[in-house]
């Protein structure tokens, strides 16, 4: 029996290390709710729990780990997340061919970094916290830049009215 191929999301023959703007979103494993105290839901700013602080902290901590990037606005939901990555002109590696970090390796760094303490805070080593993949969107402009940063600002009051909302 073969499987059937999985659909990429990414943009064709776009380069993922190329300097710019992203705005990436990742969903928890079969959207389980992981991260936000639900008694407190509706509330601002987004009422994360303490596994929604380890992501918060991973998700700040990327810059200390890969040169060349910076993060920027995001928000901790209950079964995803979105950010905003900045790719700058700075190049990294090793050697006489250094190179910028892909868009894809600083999304690995994210999810693998956070599960693992999250794992470790709840006792579960191995257990998956993240979904396979991710949606990115190239941000182009200063309004799409802007219209990105409304979406992820506003996103946690209107969590009910949210794509990956499950009750």
């Amino acid at each position: 029996m073969s499987l059937p191929e999985r659909k990429t999301l990414r943009l064709e023959g776009y380069d993922y290390s190329r300097a710019g703007y992203y705005f990436v979103t990742v969903c928890t494993q079969e959207k389980r709710h992981l991260f936000w105290d639900e008694r407190r839901a509706g509330l601002e700013p987004a009422p994360t729990n303490a596994l929604g602080e380890l992501v918060t902290r991973t998700w700040l901590d990327l810059p200390c780990h890969t040169t060349g990037i910076h993060v920027d606005k995001f928000v901790v939901m209950p079964n995803h997340f979105h950010g905003i990555v900045i790719l700058d002109d700075a190049c990294v590696g090793a050697g006489s061919k250094p190179a910028r970090t892909p868009l894809p390796e600083v999304i690995r760094q994210f999810k693998t970094f956070s599960a693992r303490k999250i794992n470790q805070a709840r006792g579960t080593p191995g257990i998956p916290i993240w979904q396979r993949g991710y949606y990115d969107h190239i941000i182009r402009n200063e309004p799409d830049y802007l219209r990105v940063w409304q979406y992820i600002d506003t996103n946690p009051a209107k969590w009910e009215e949210d794509e990956y909302f499950t009750s």
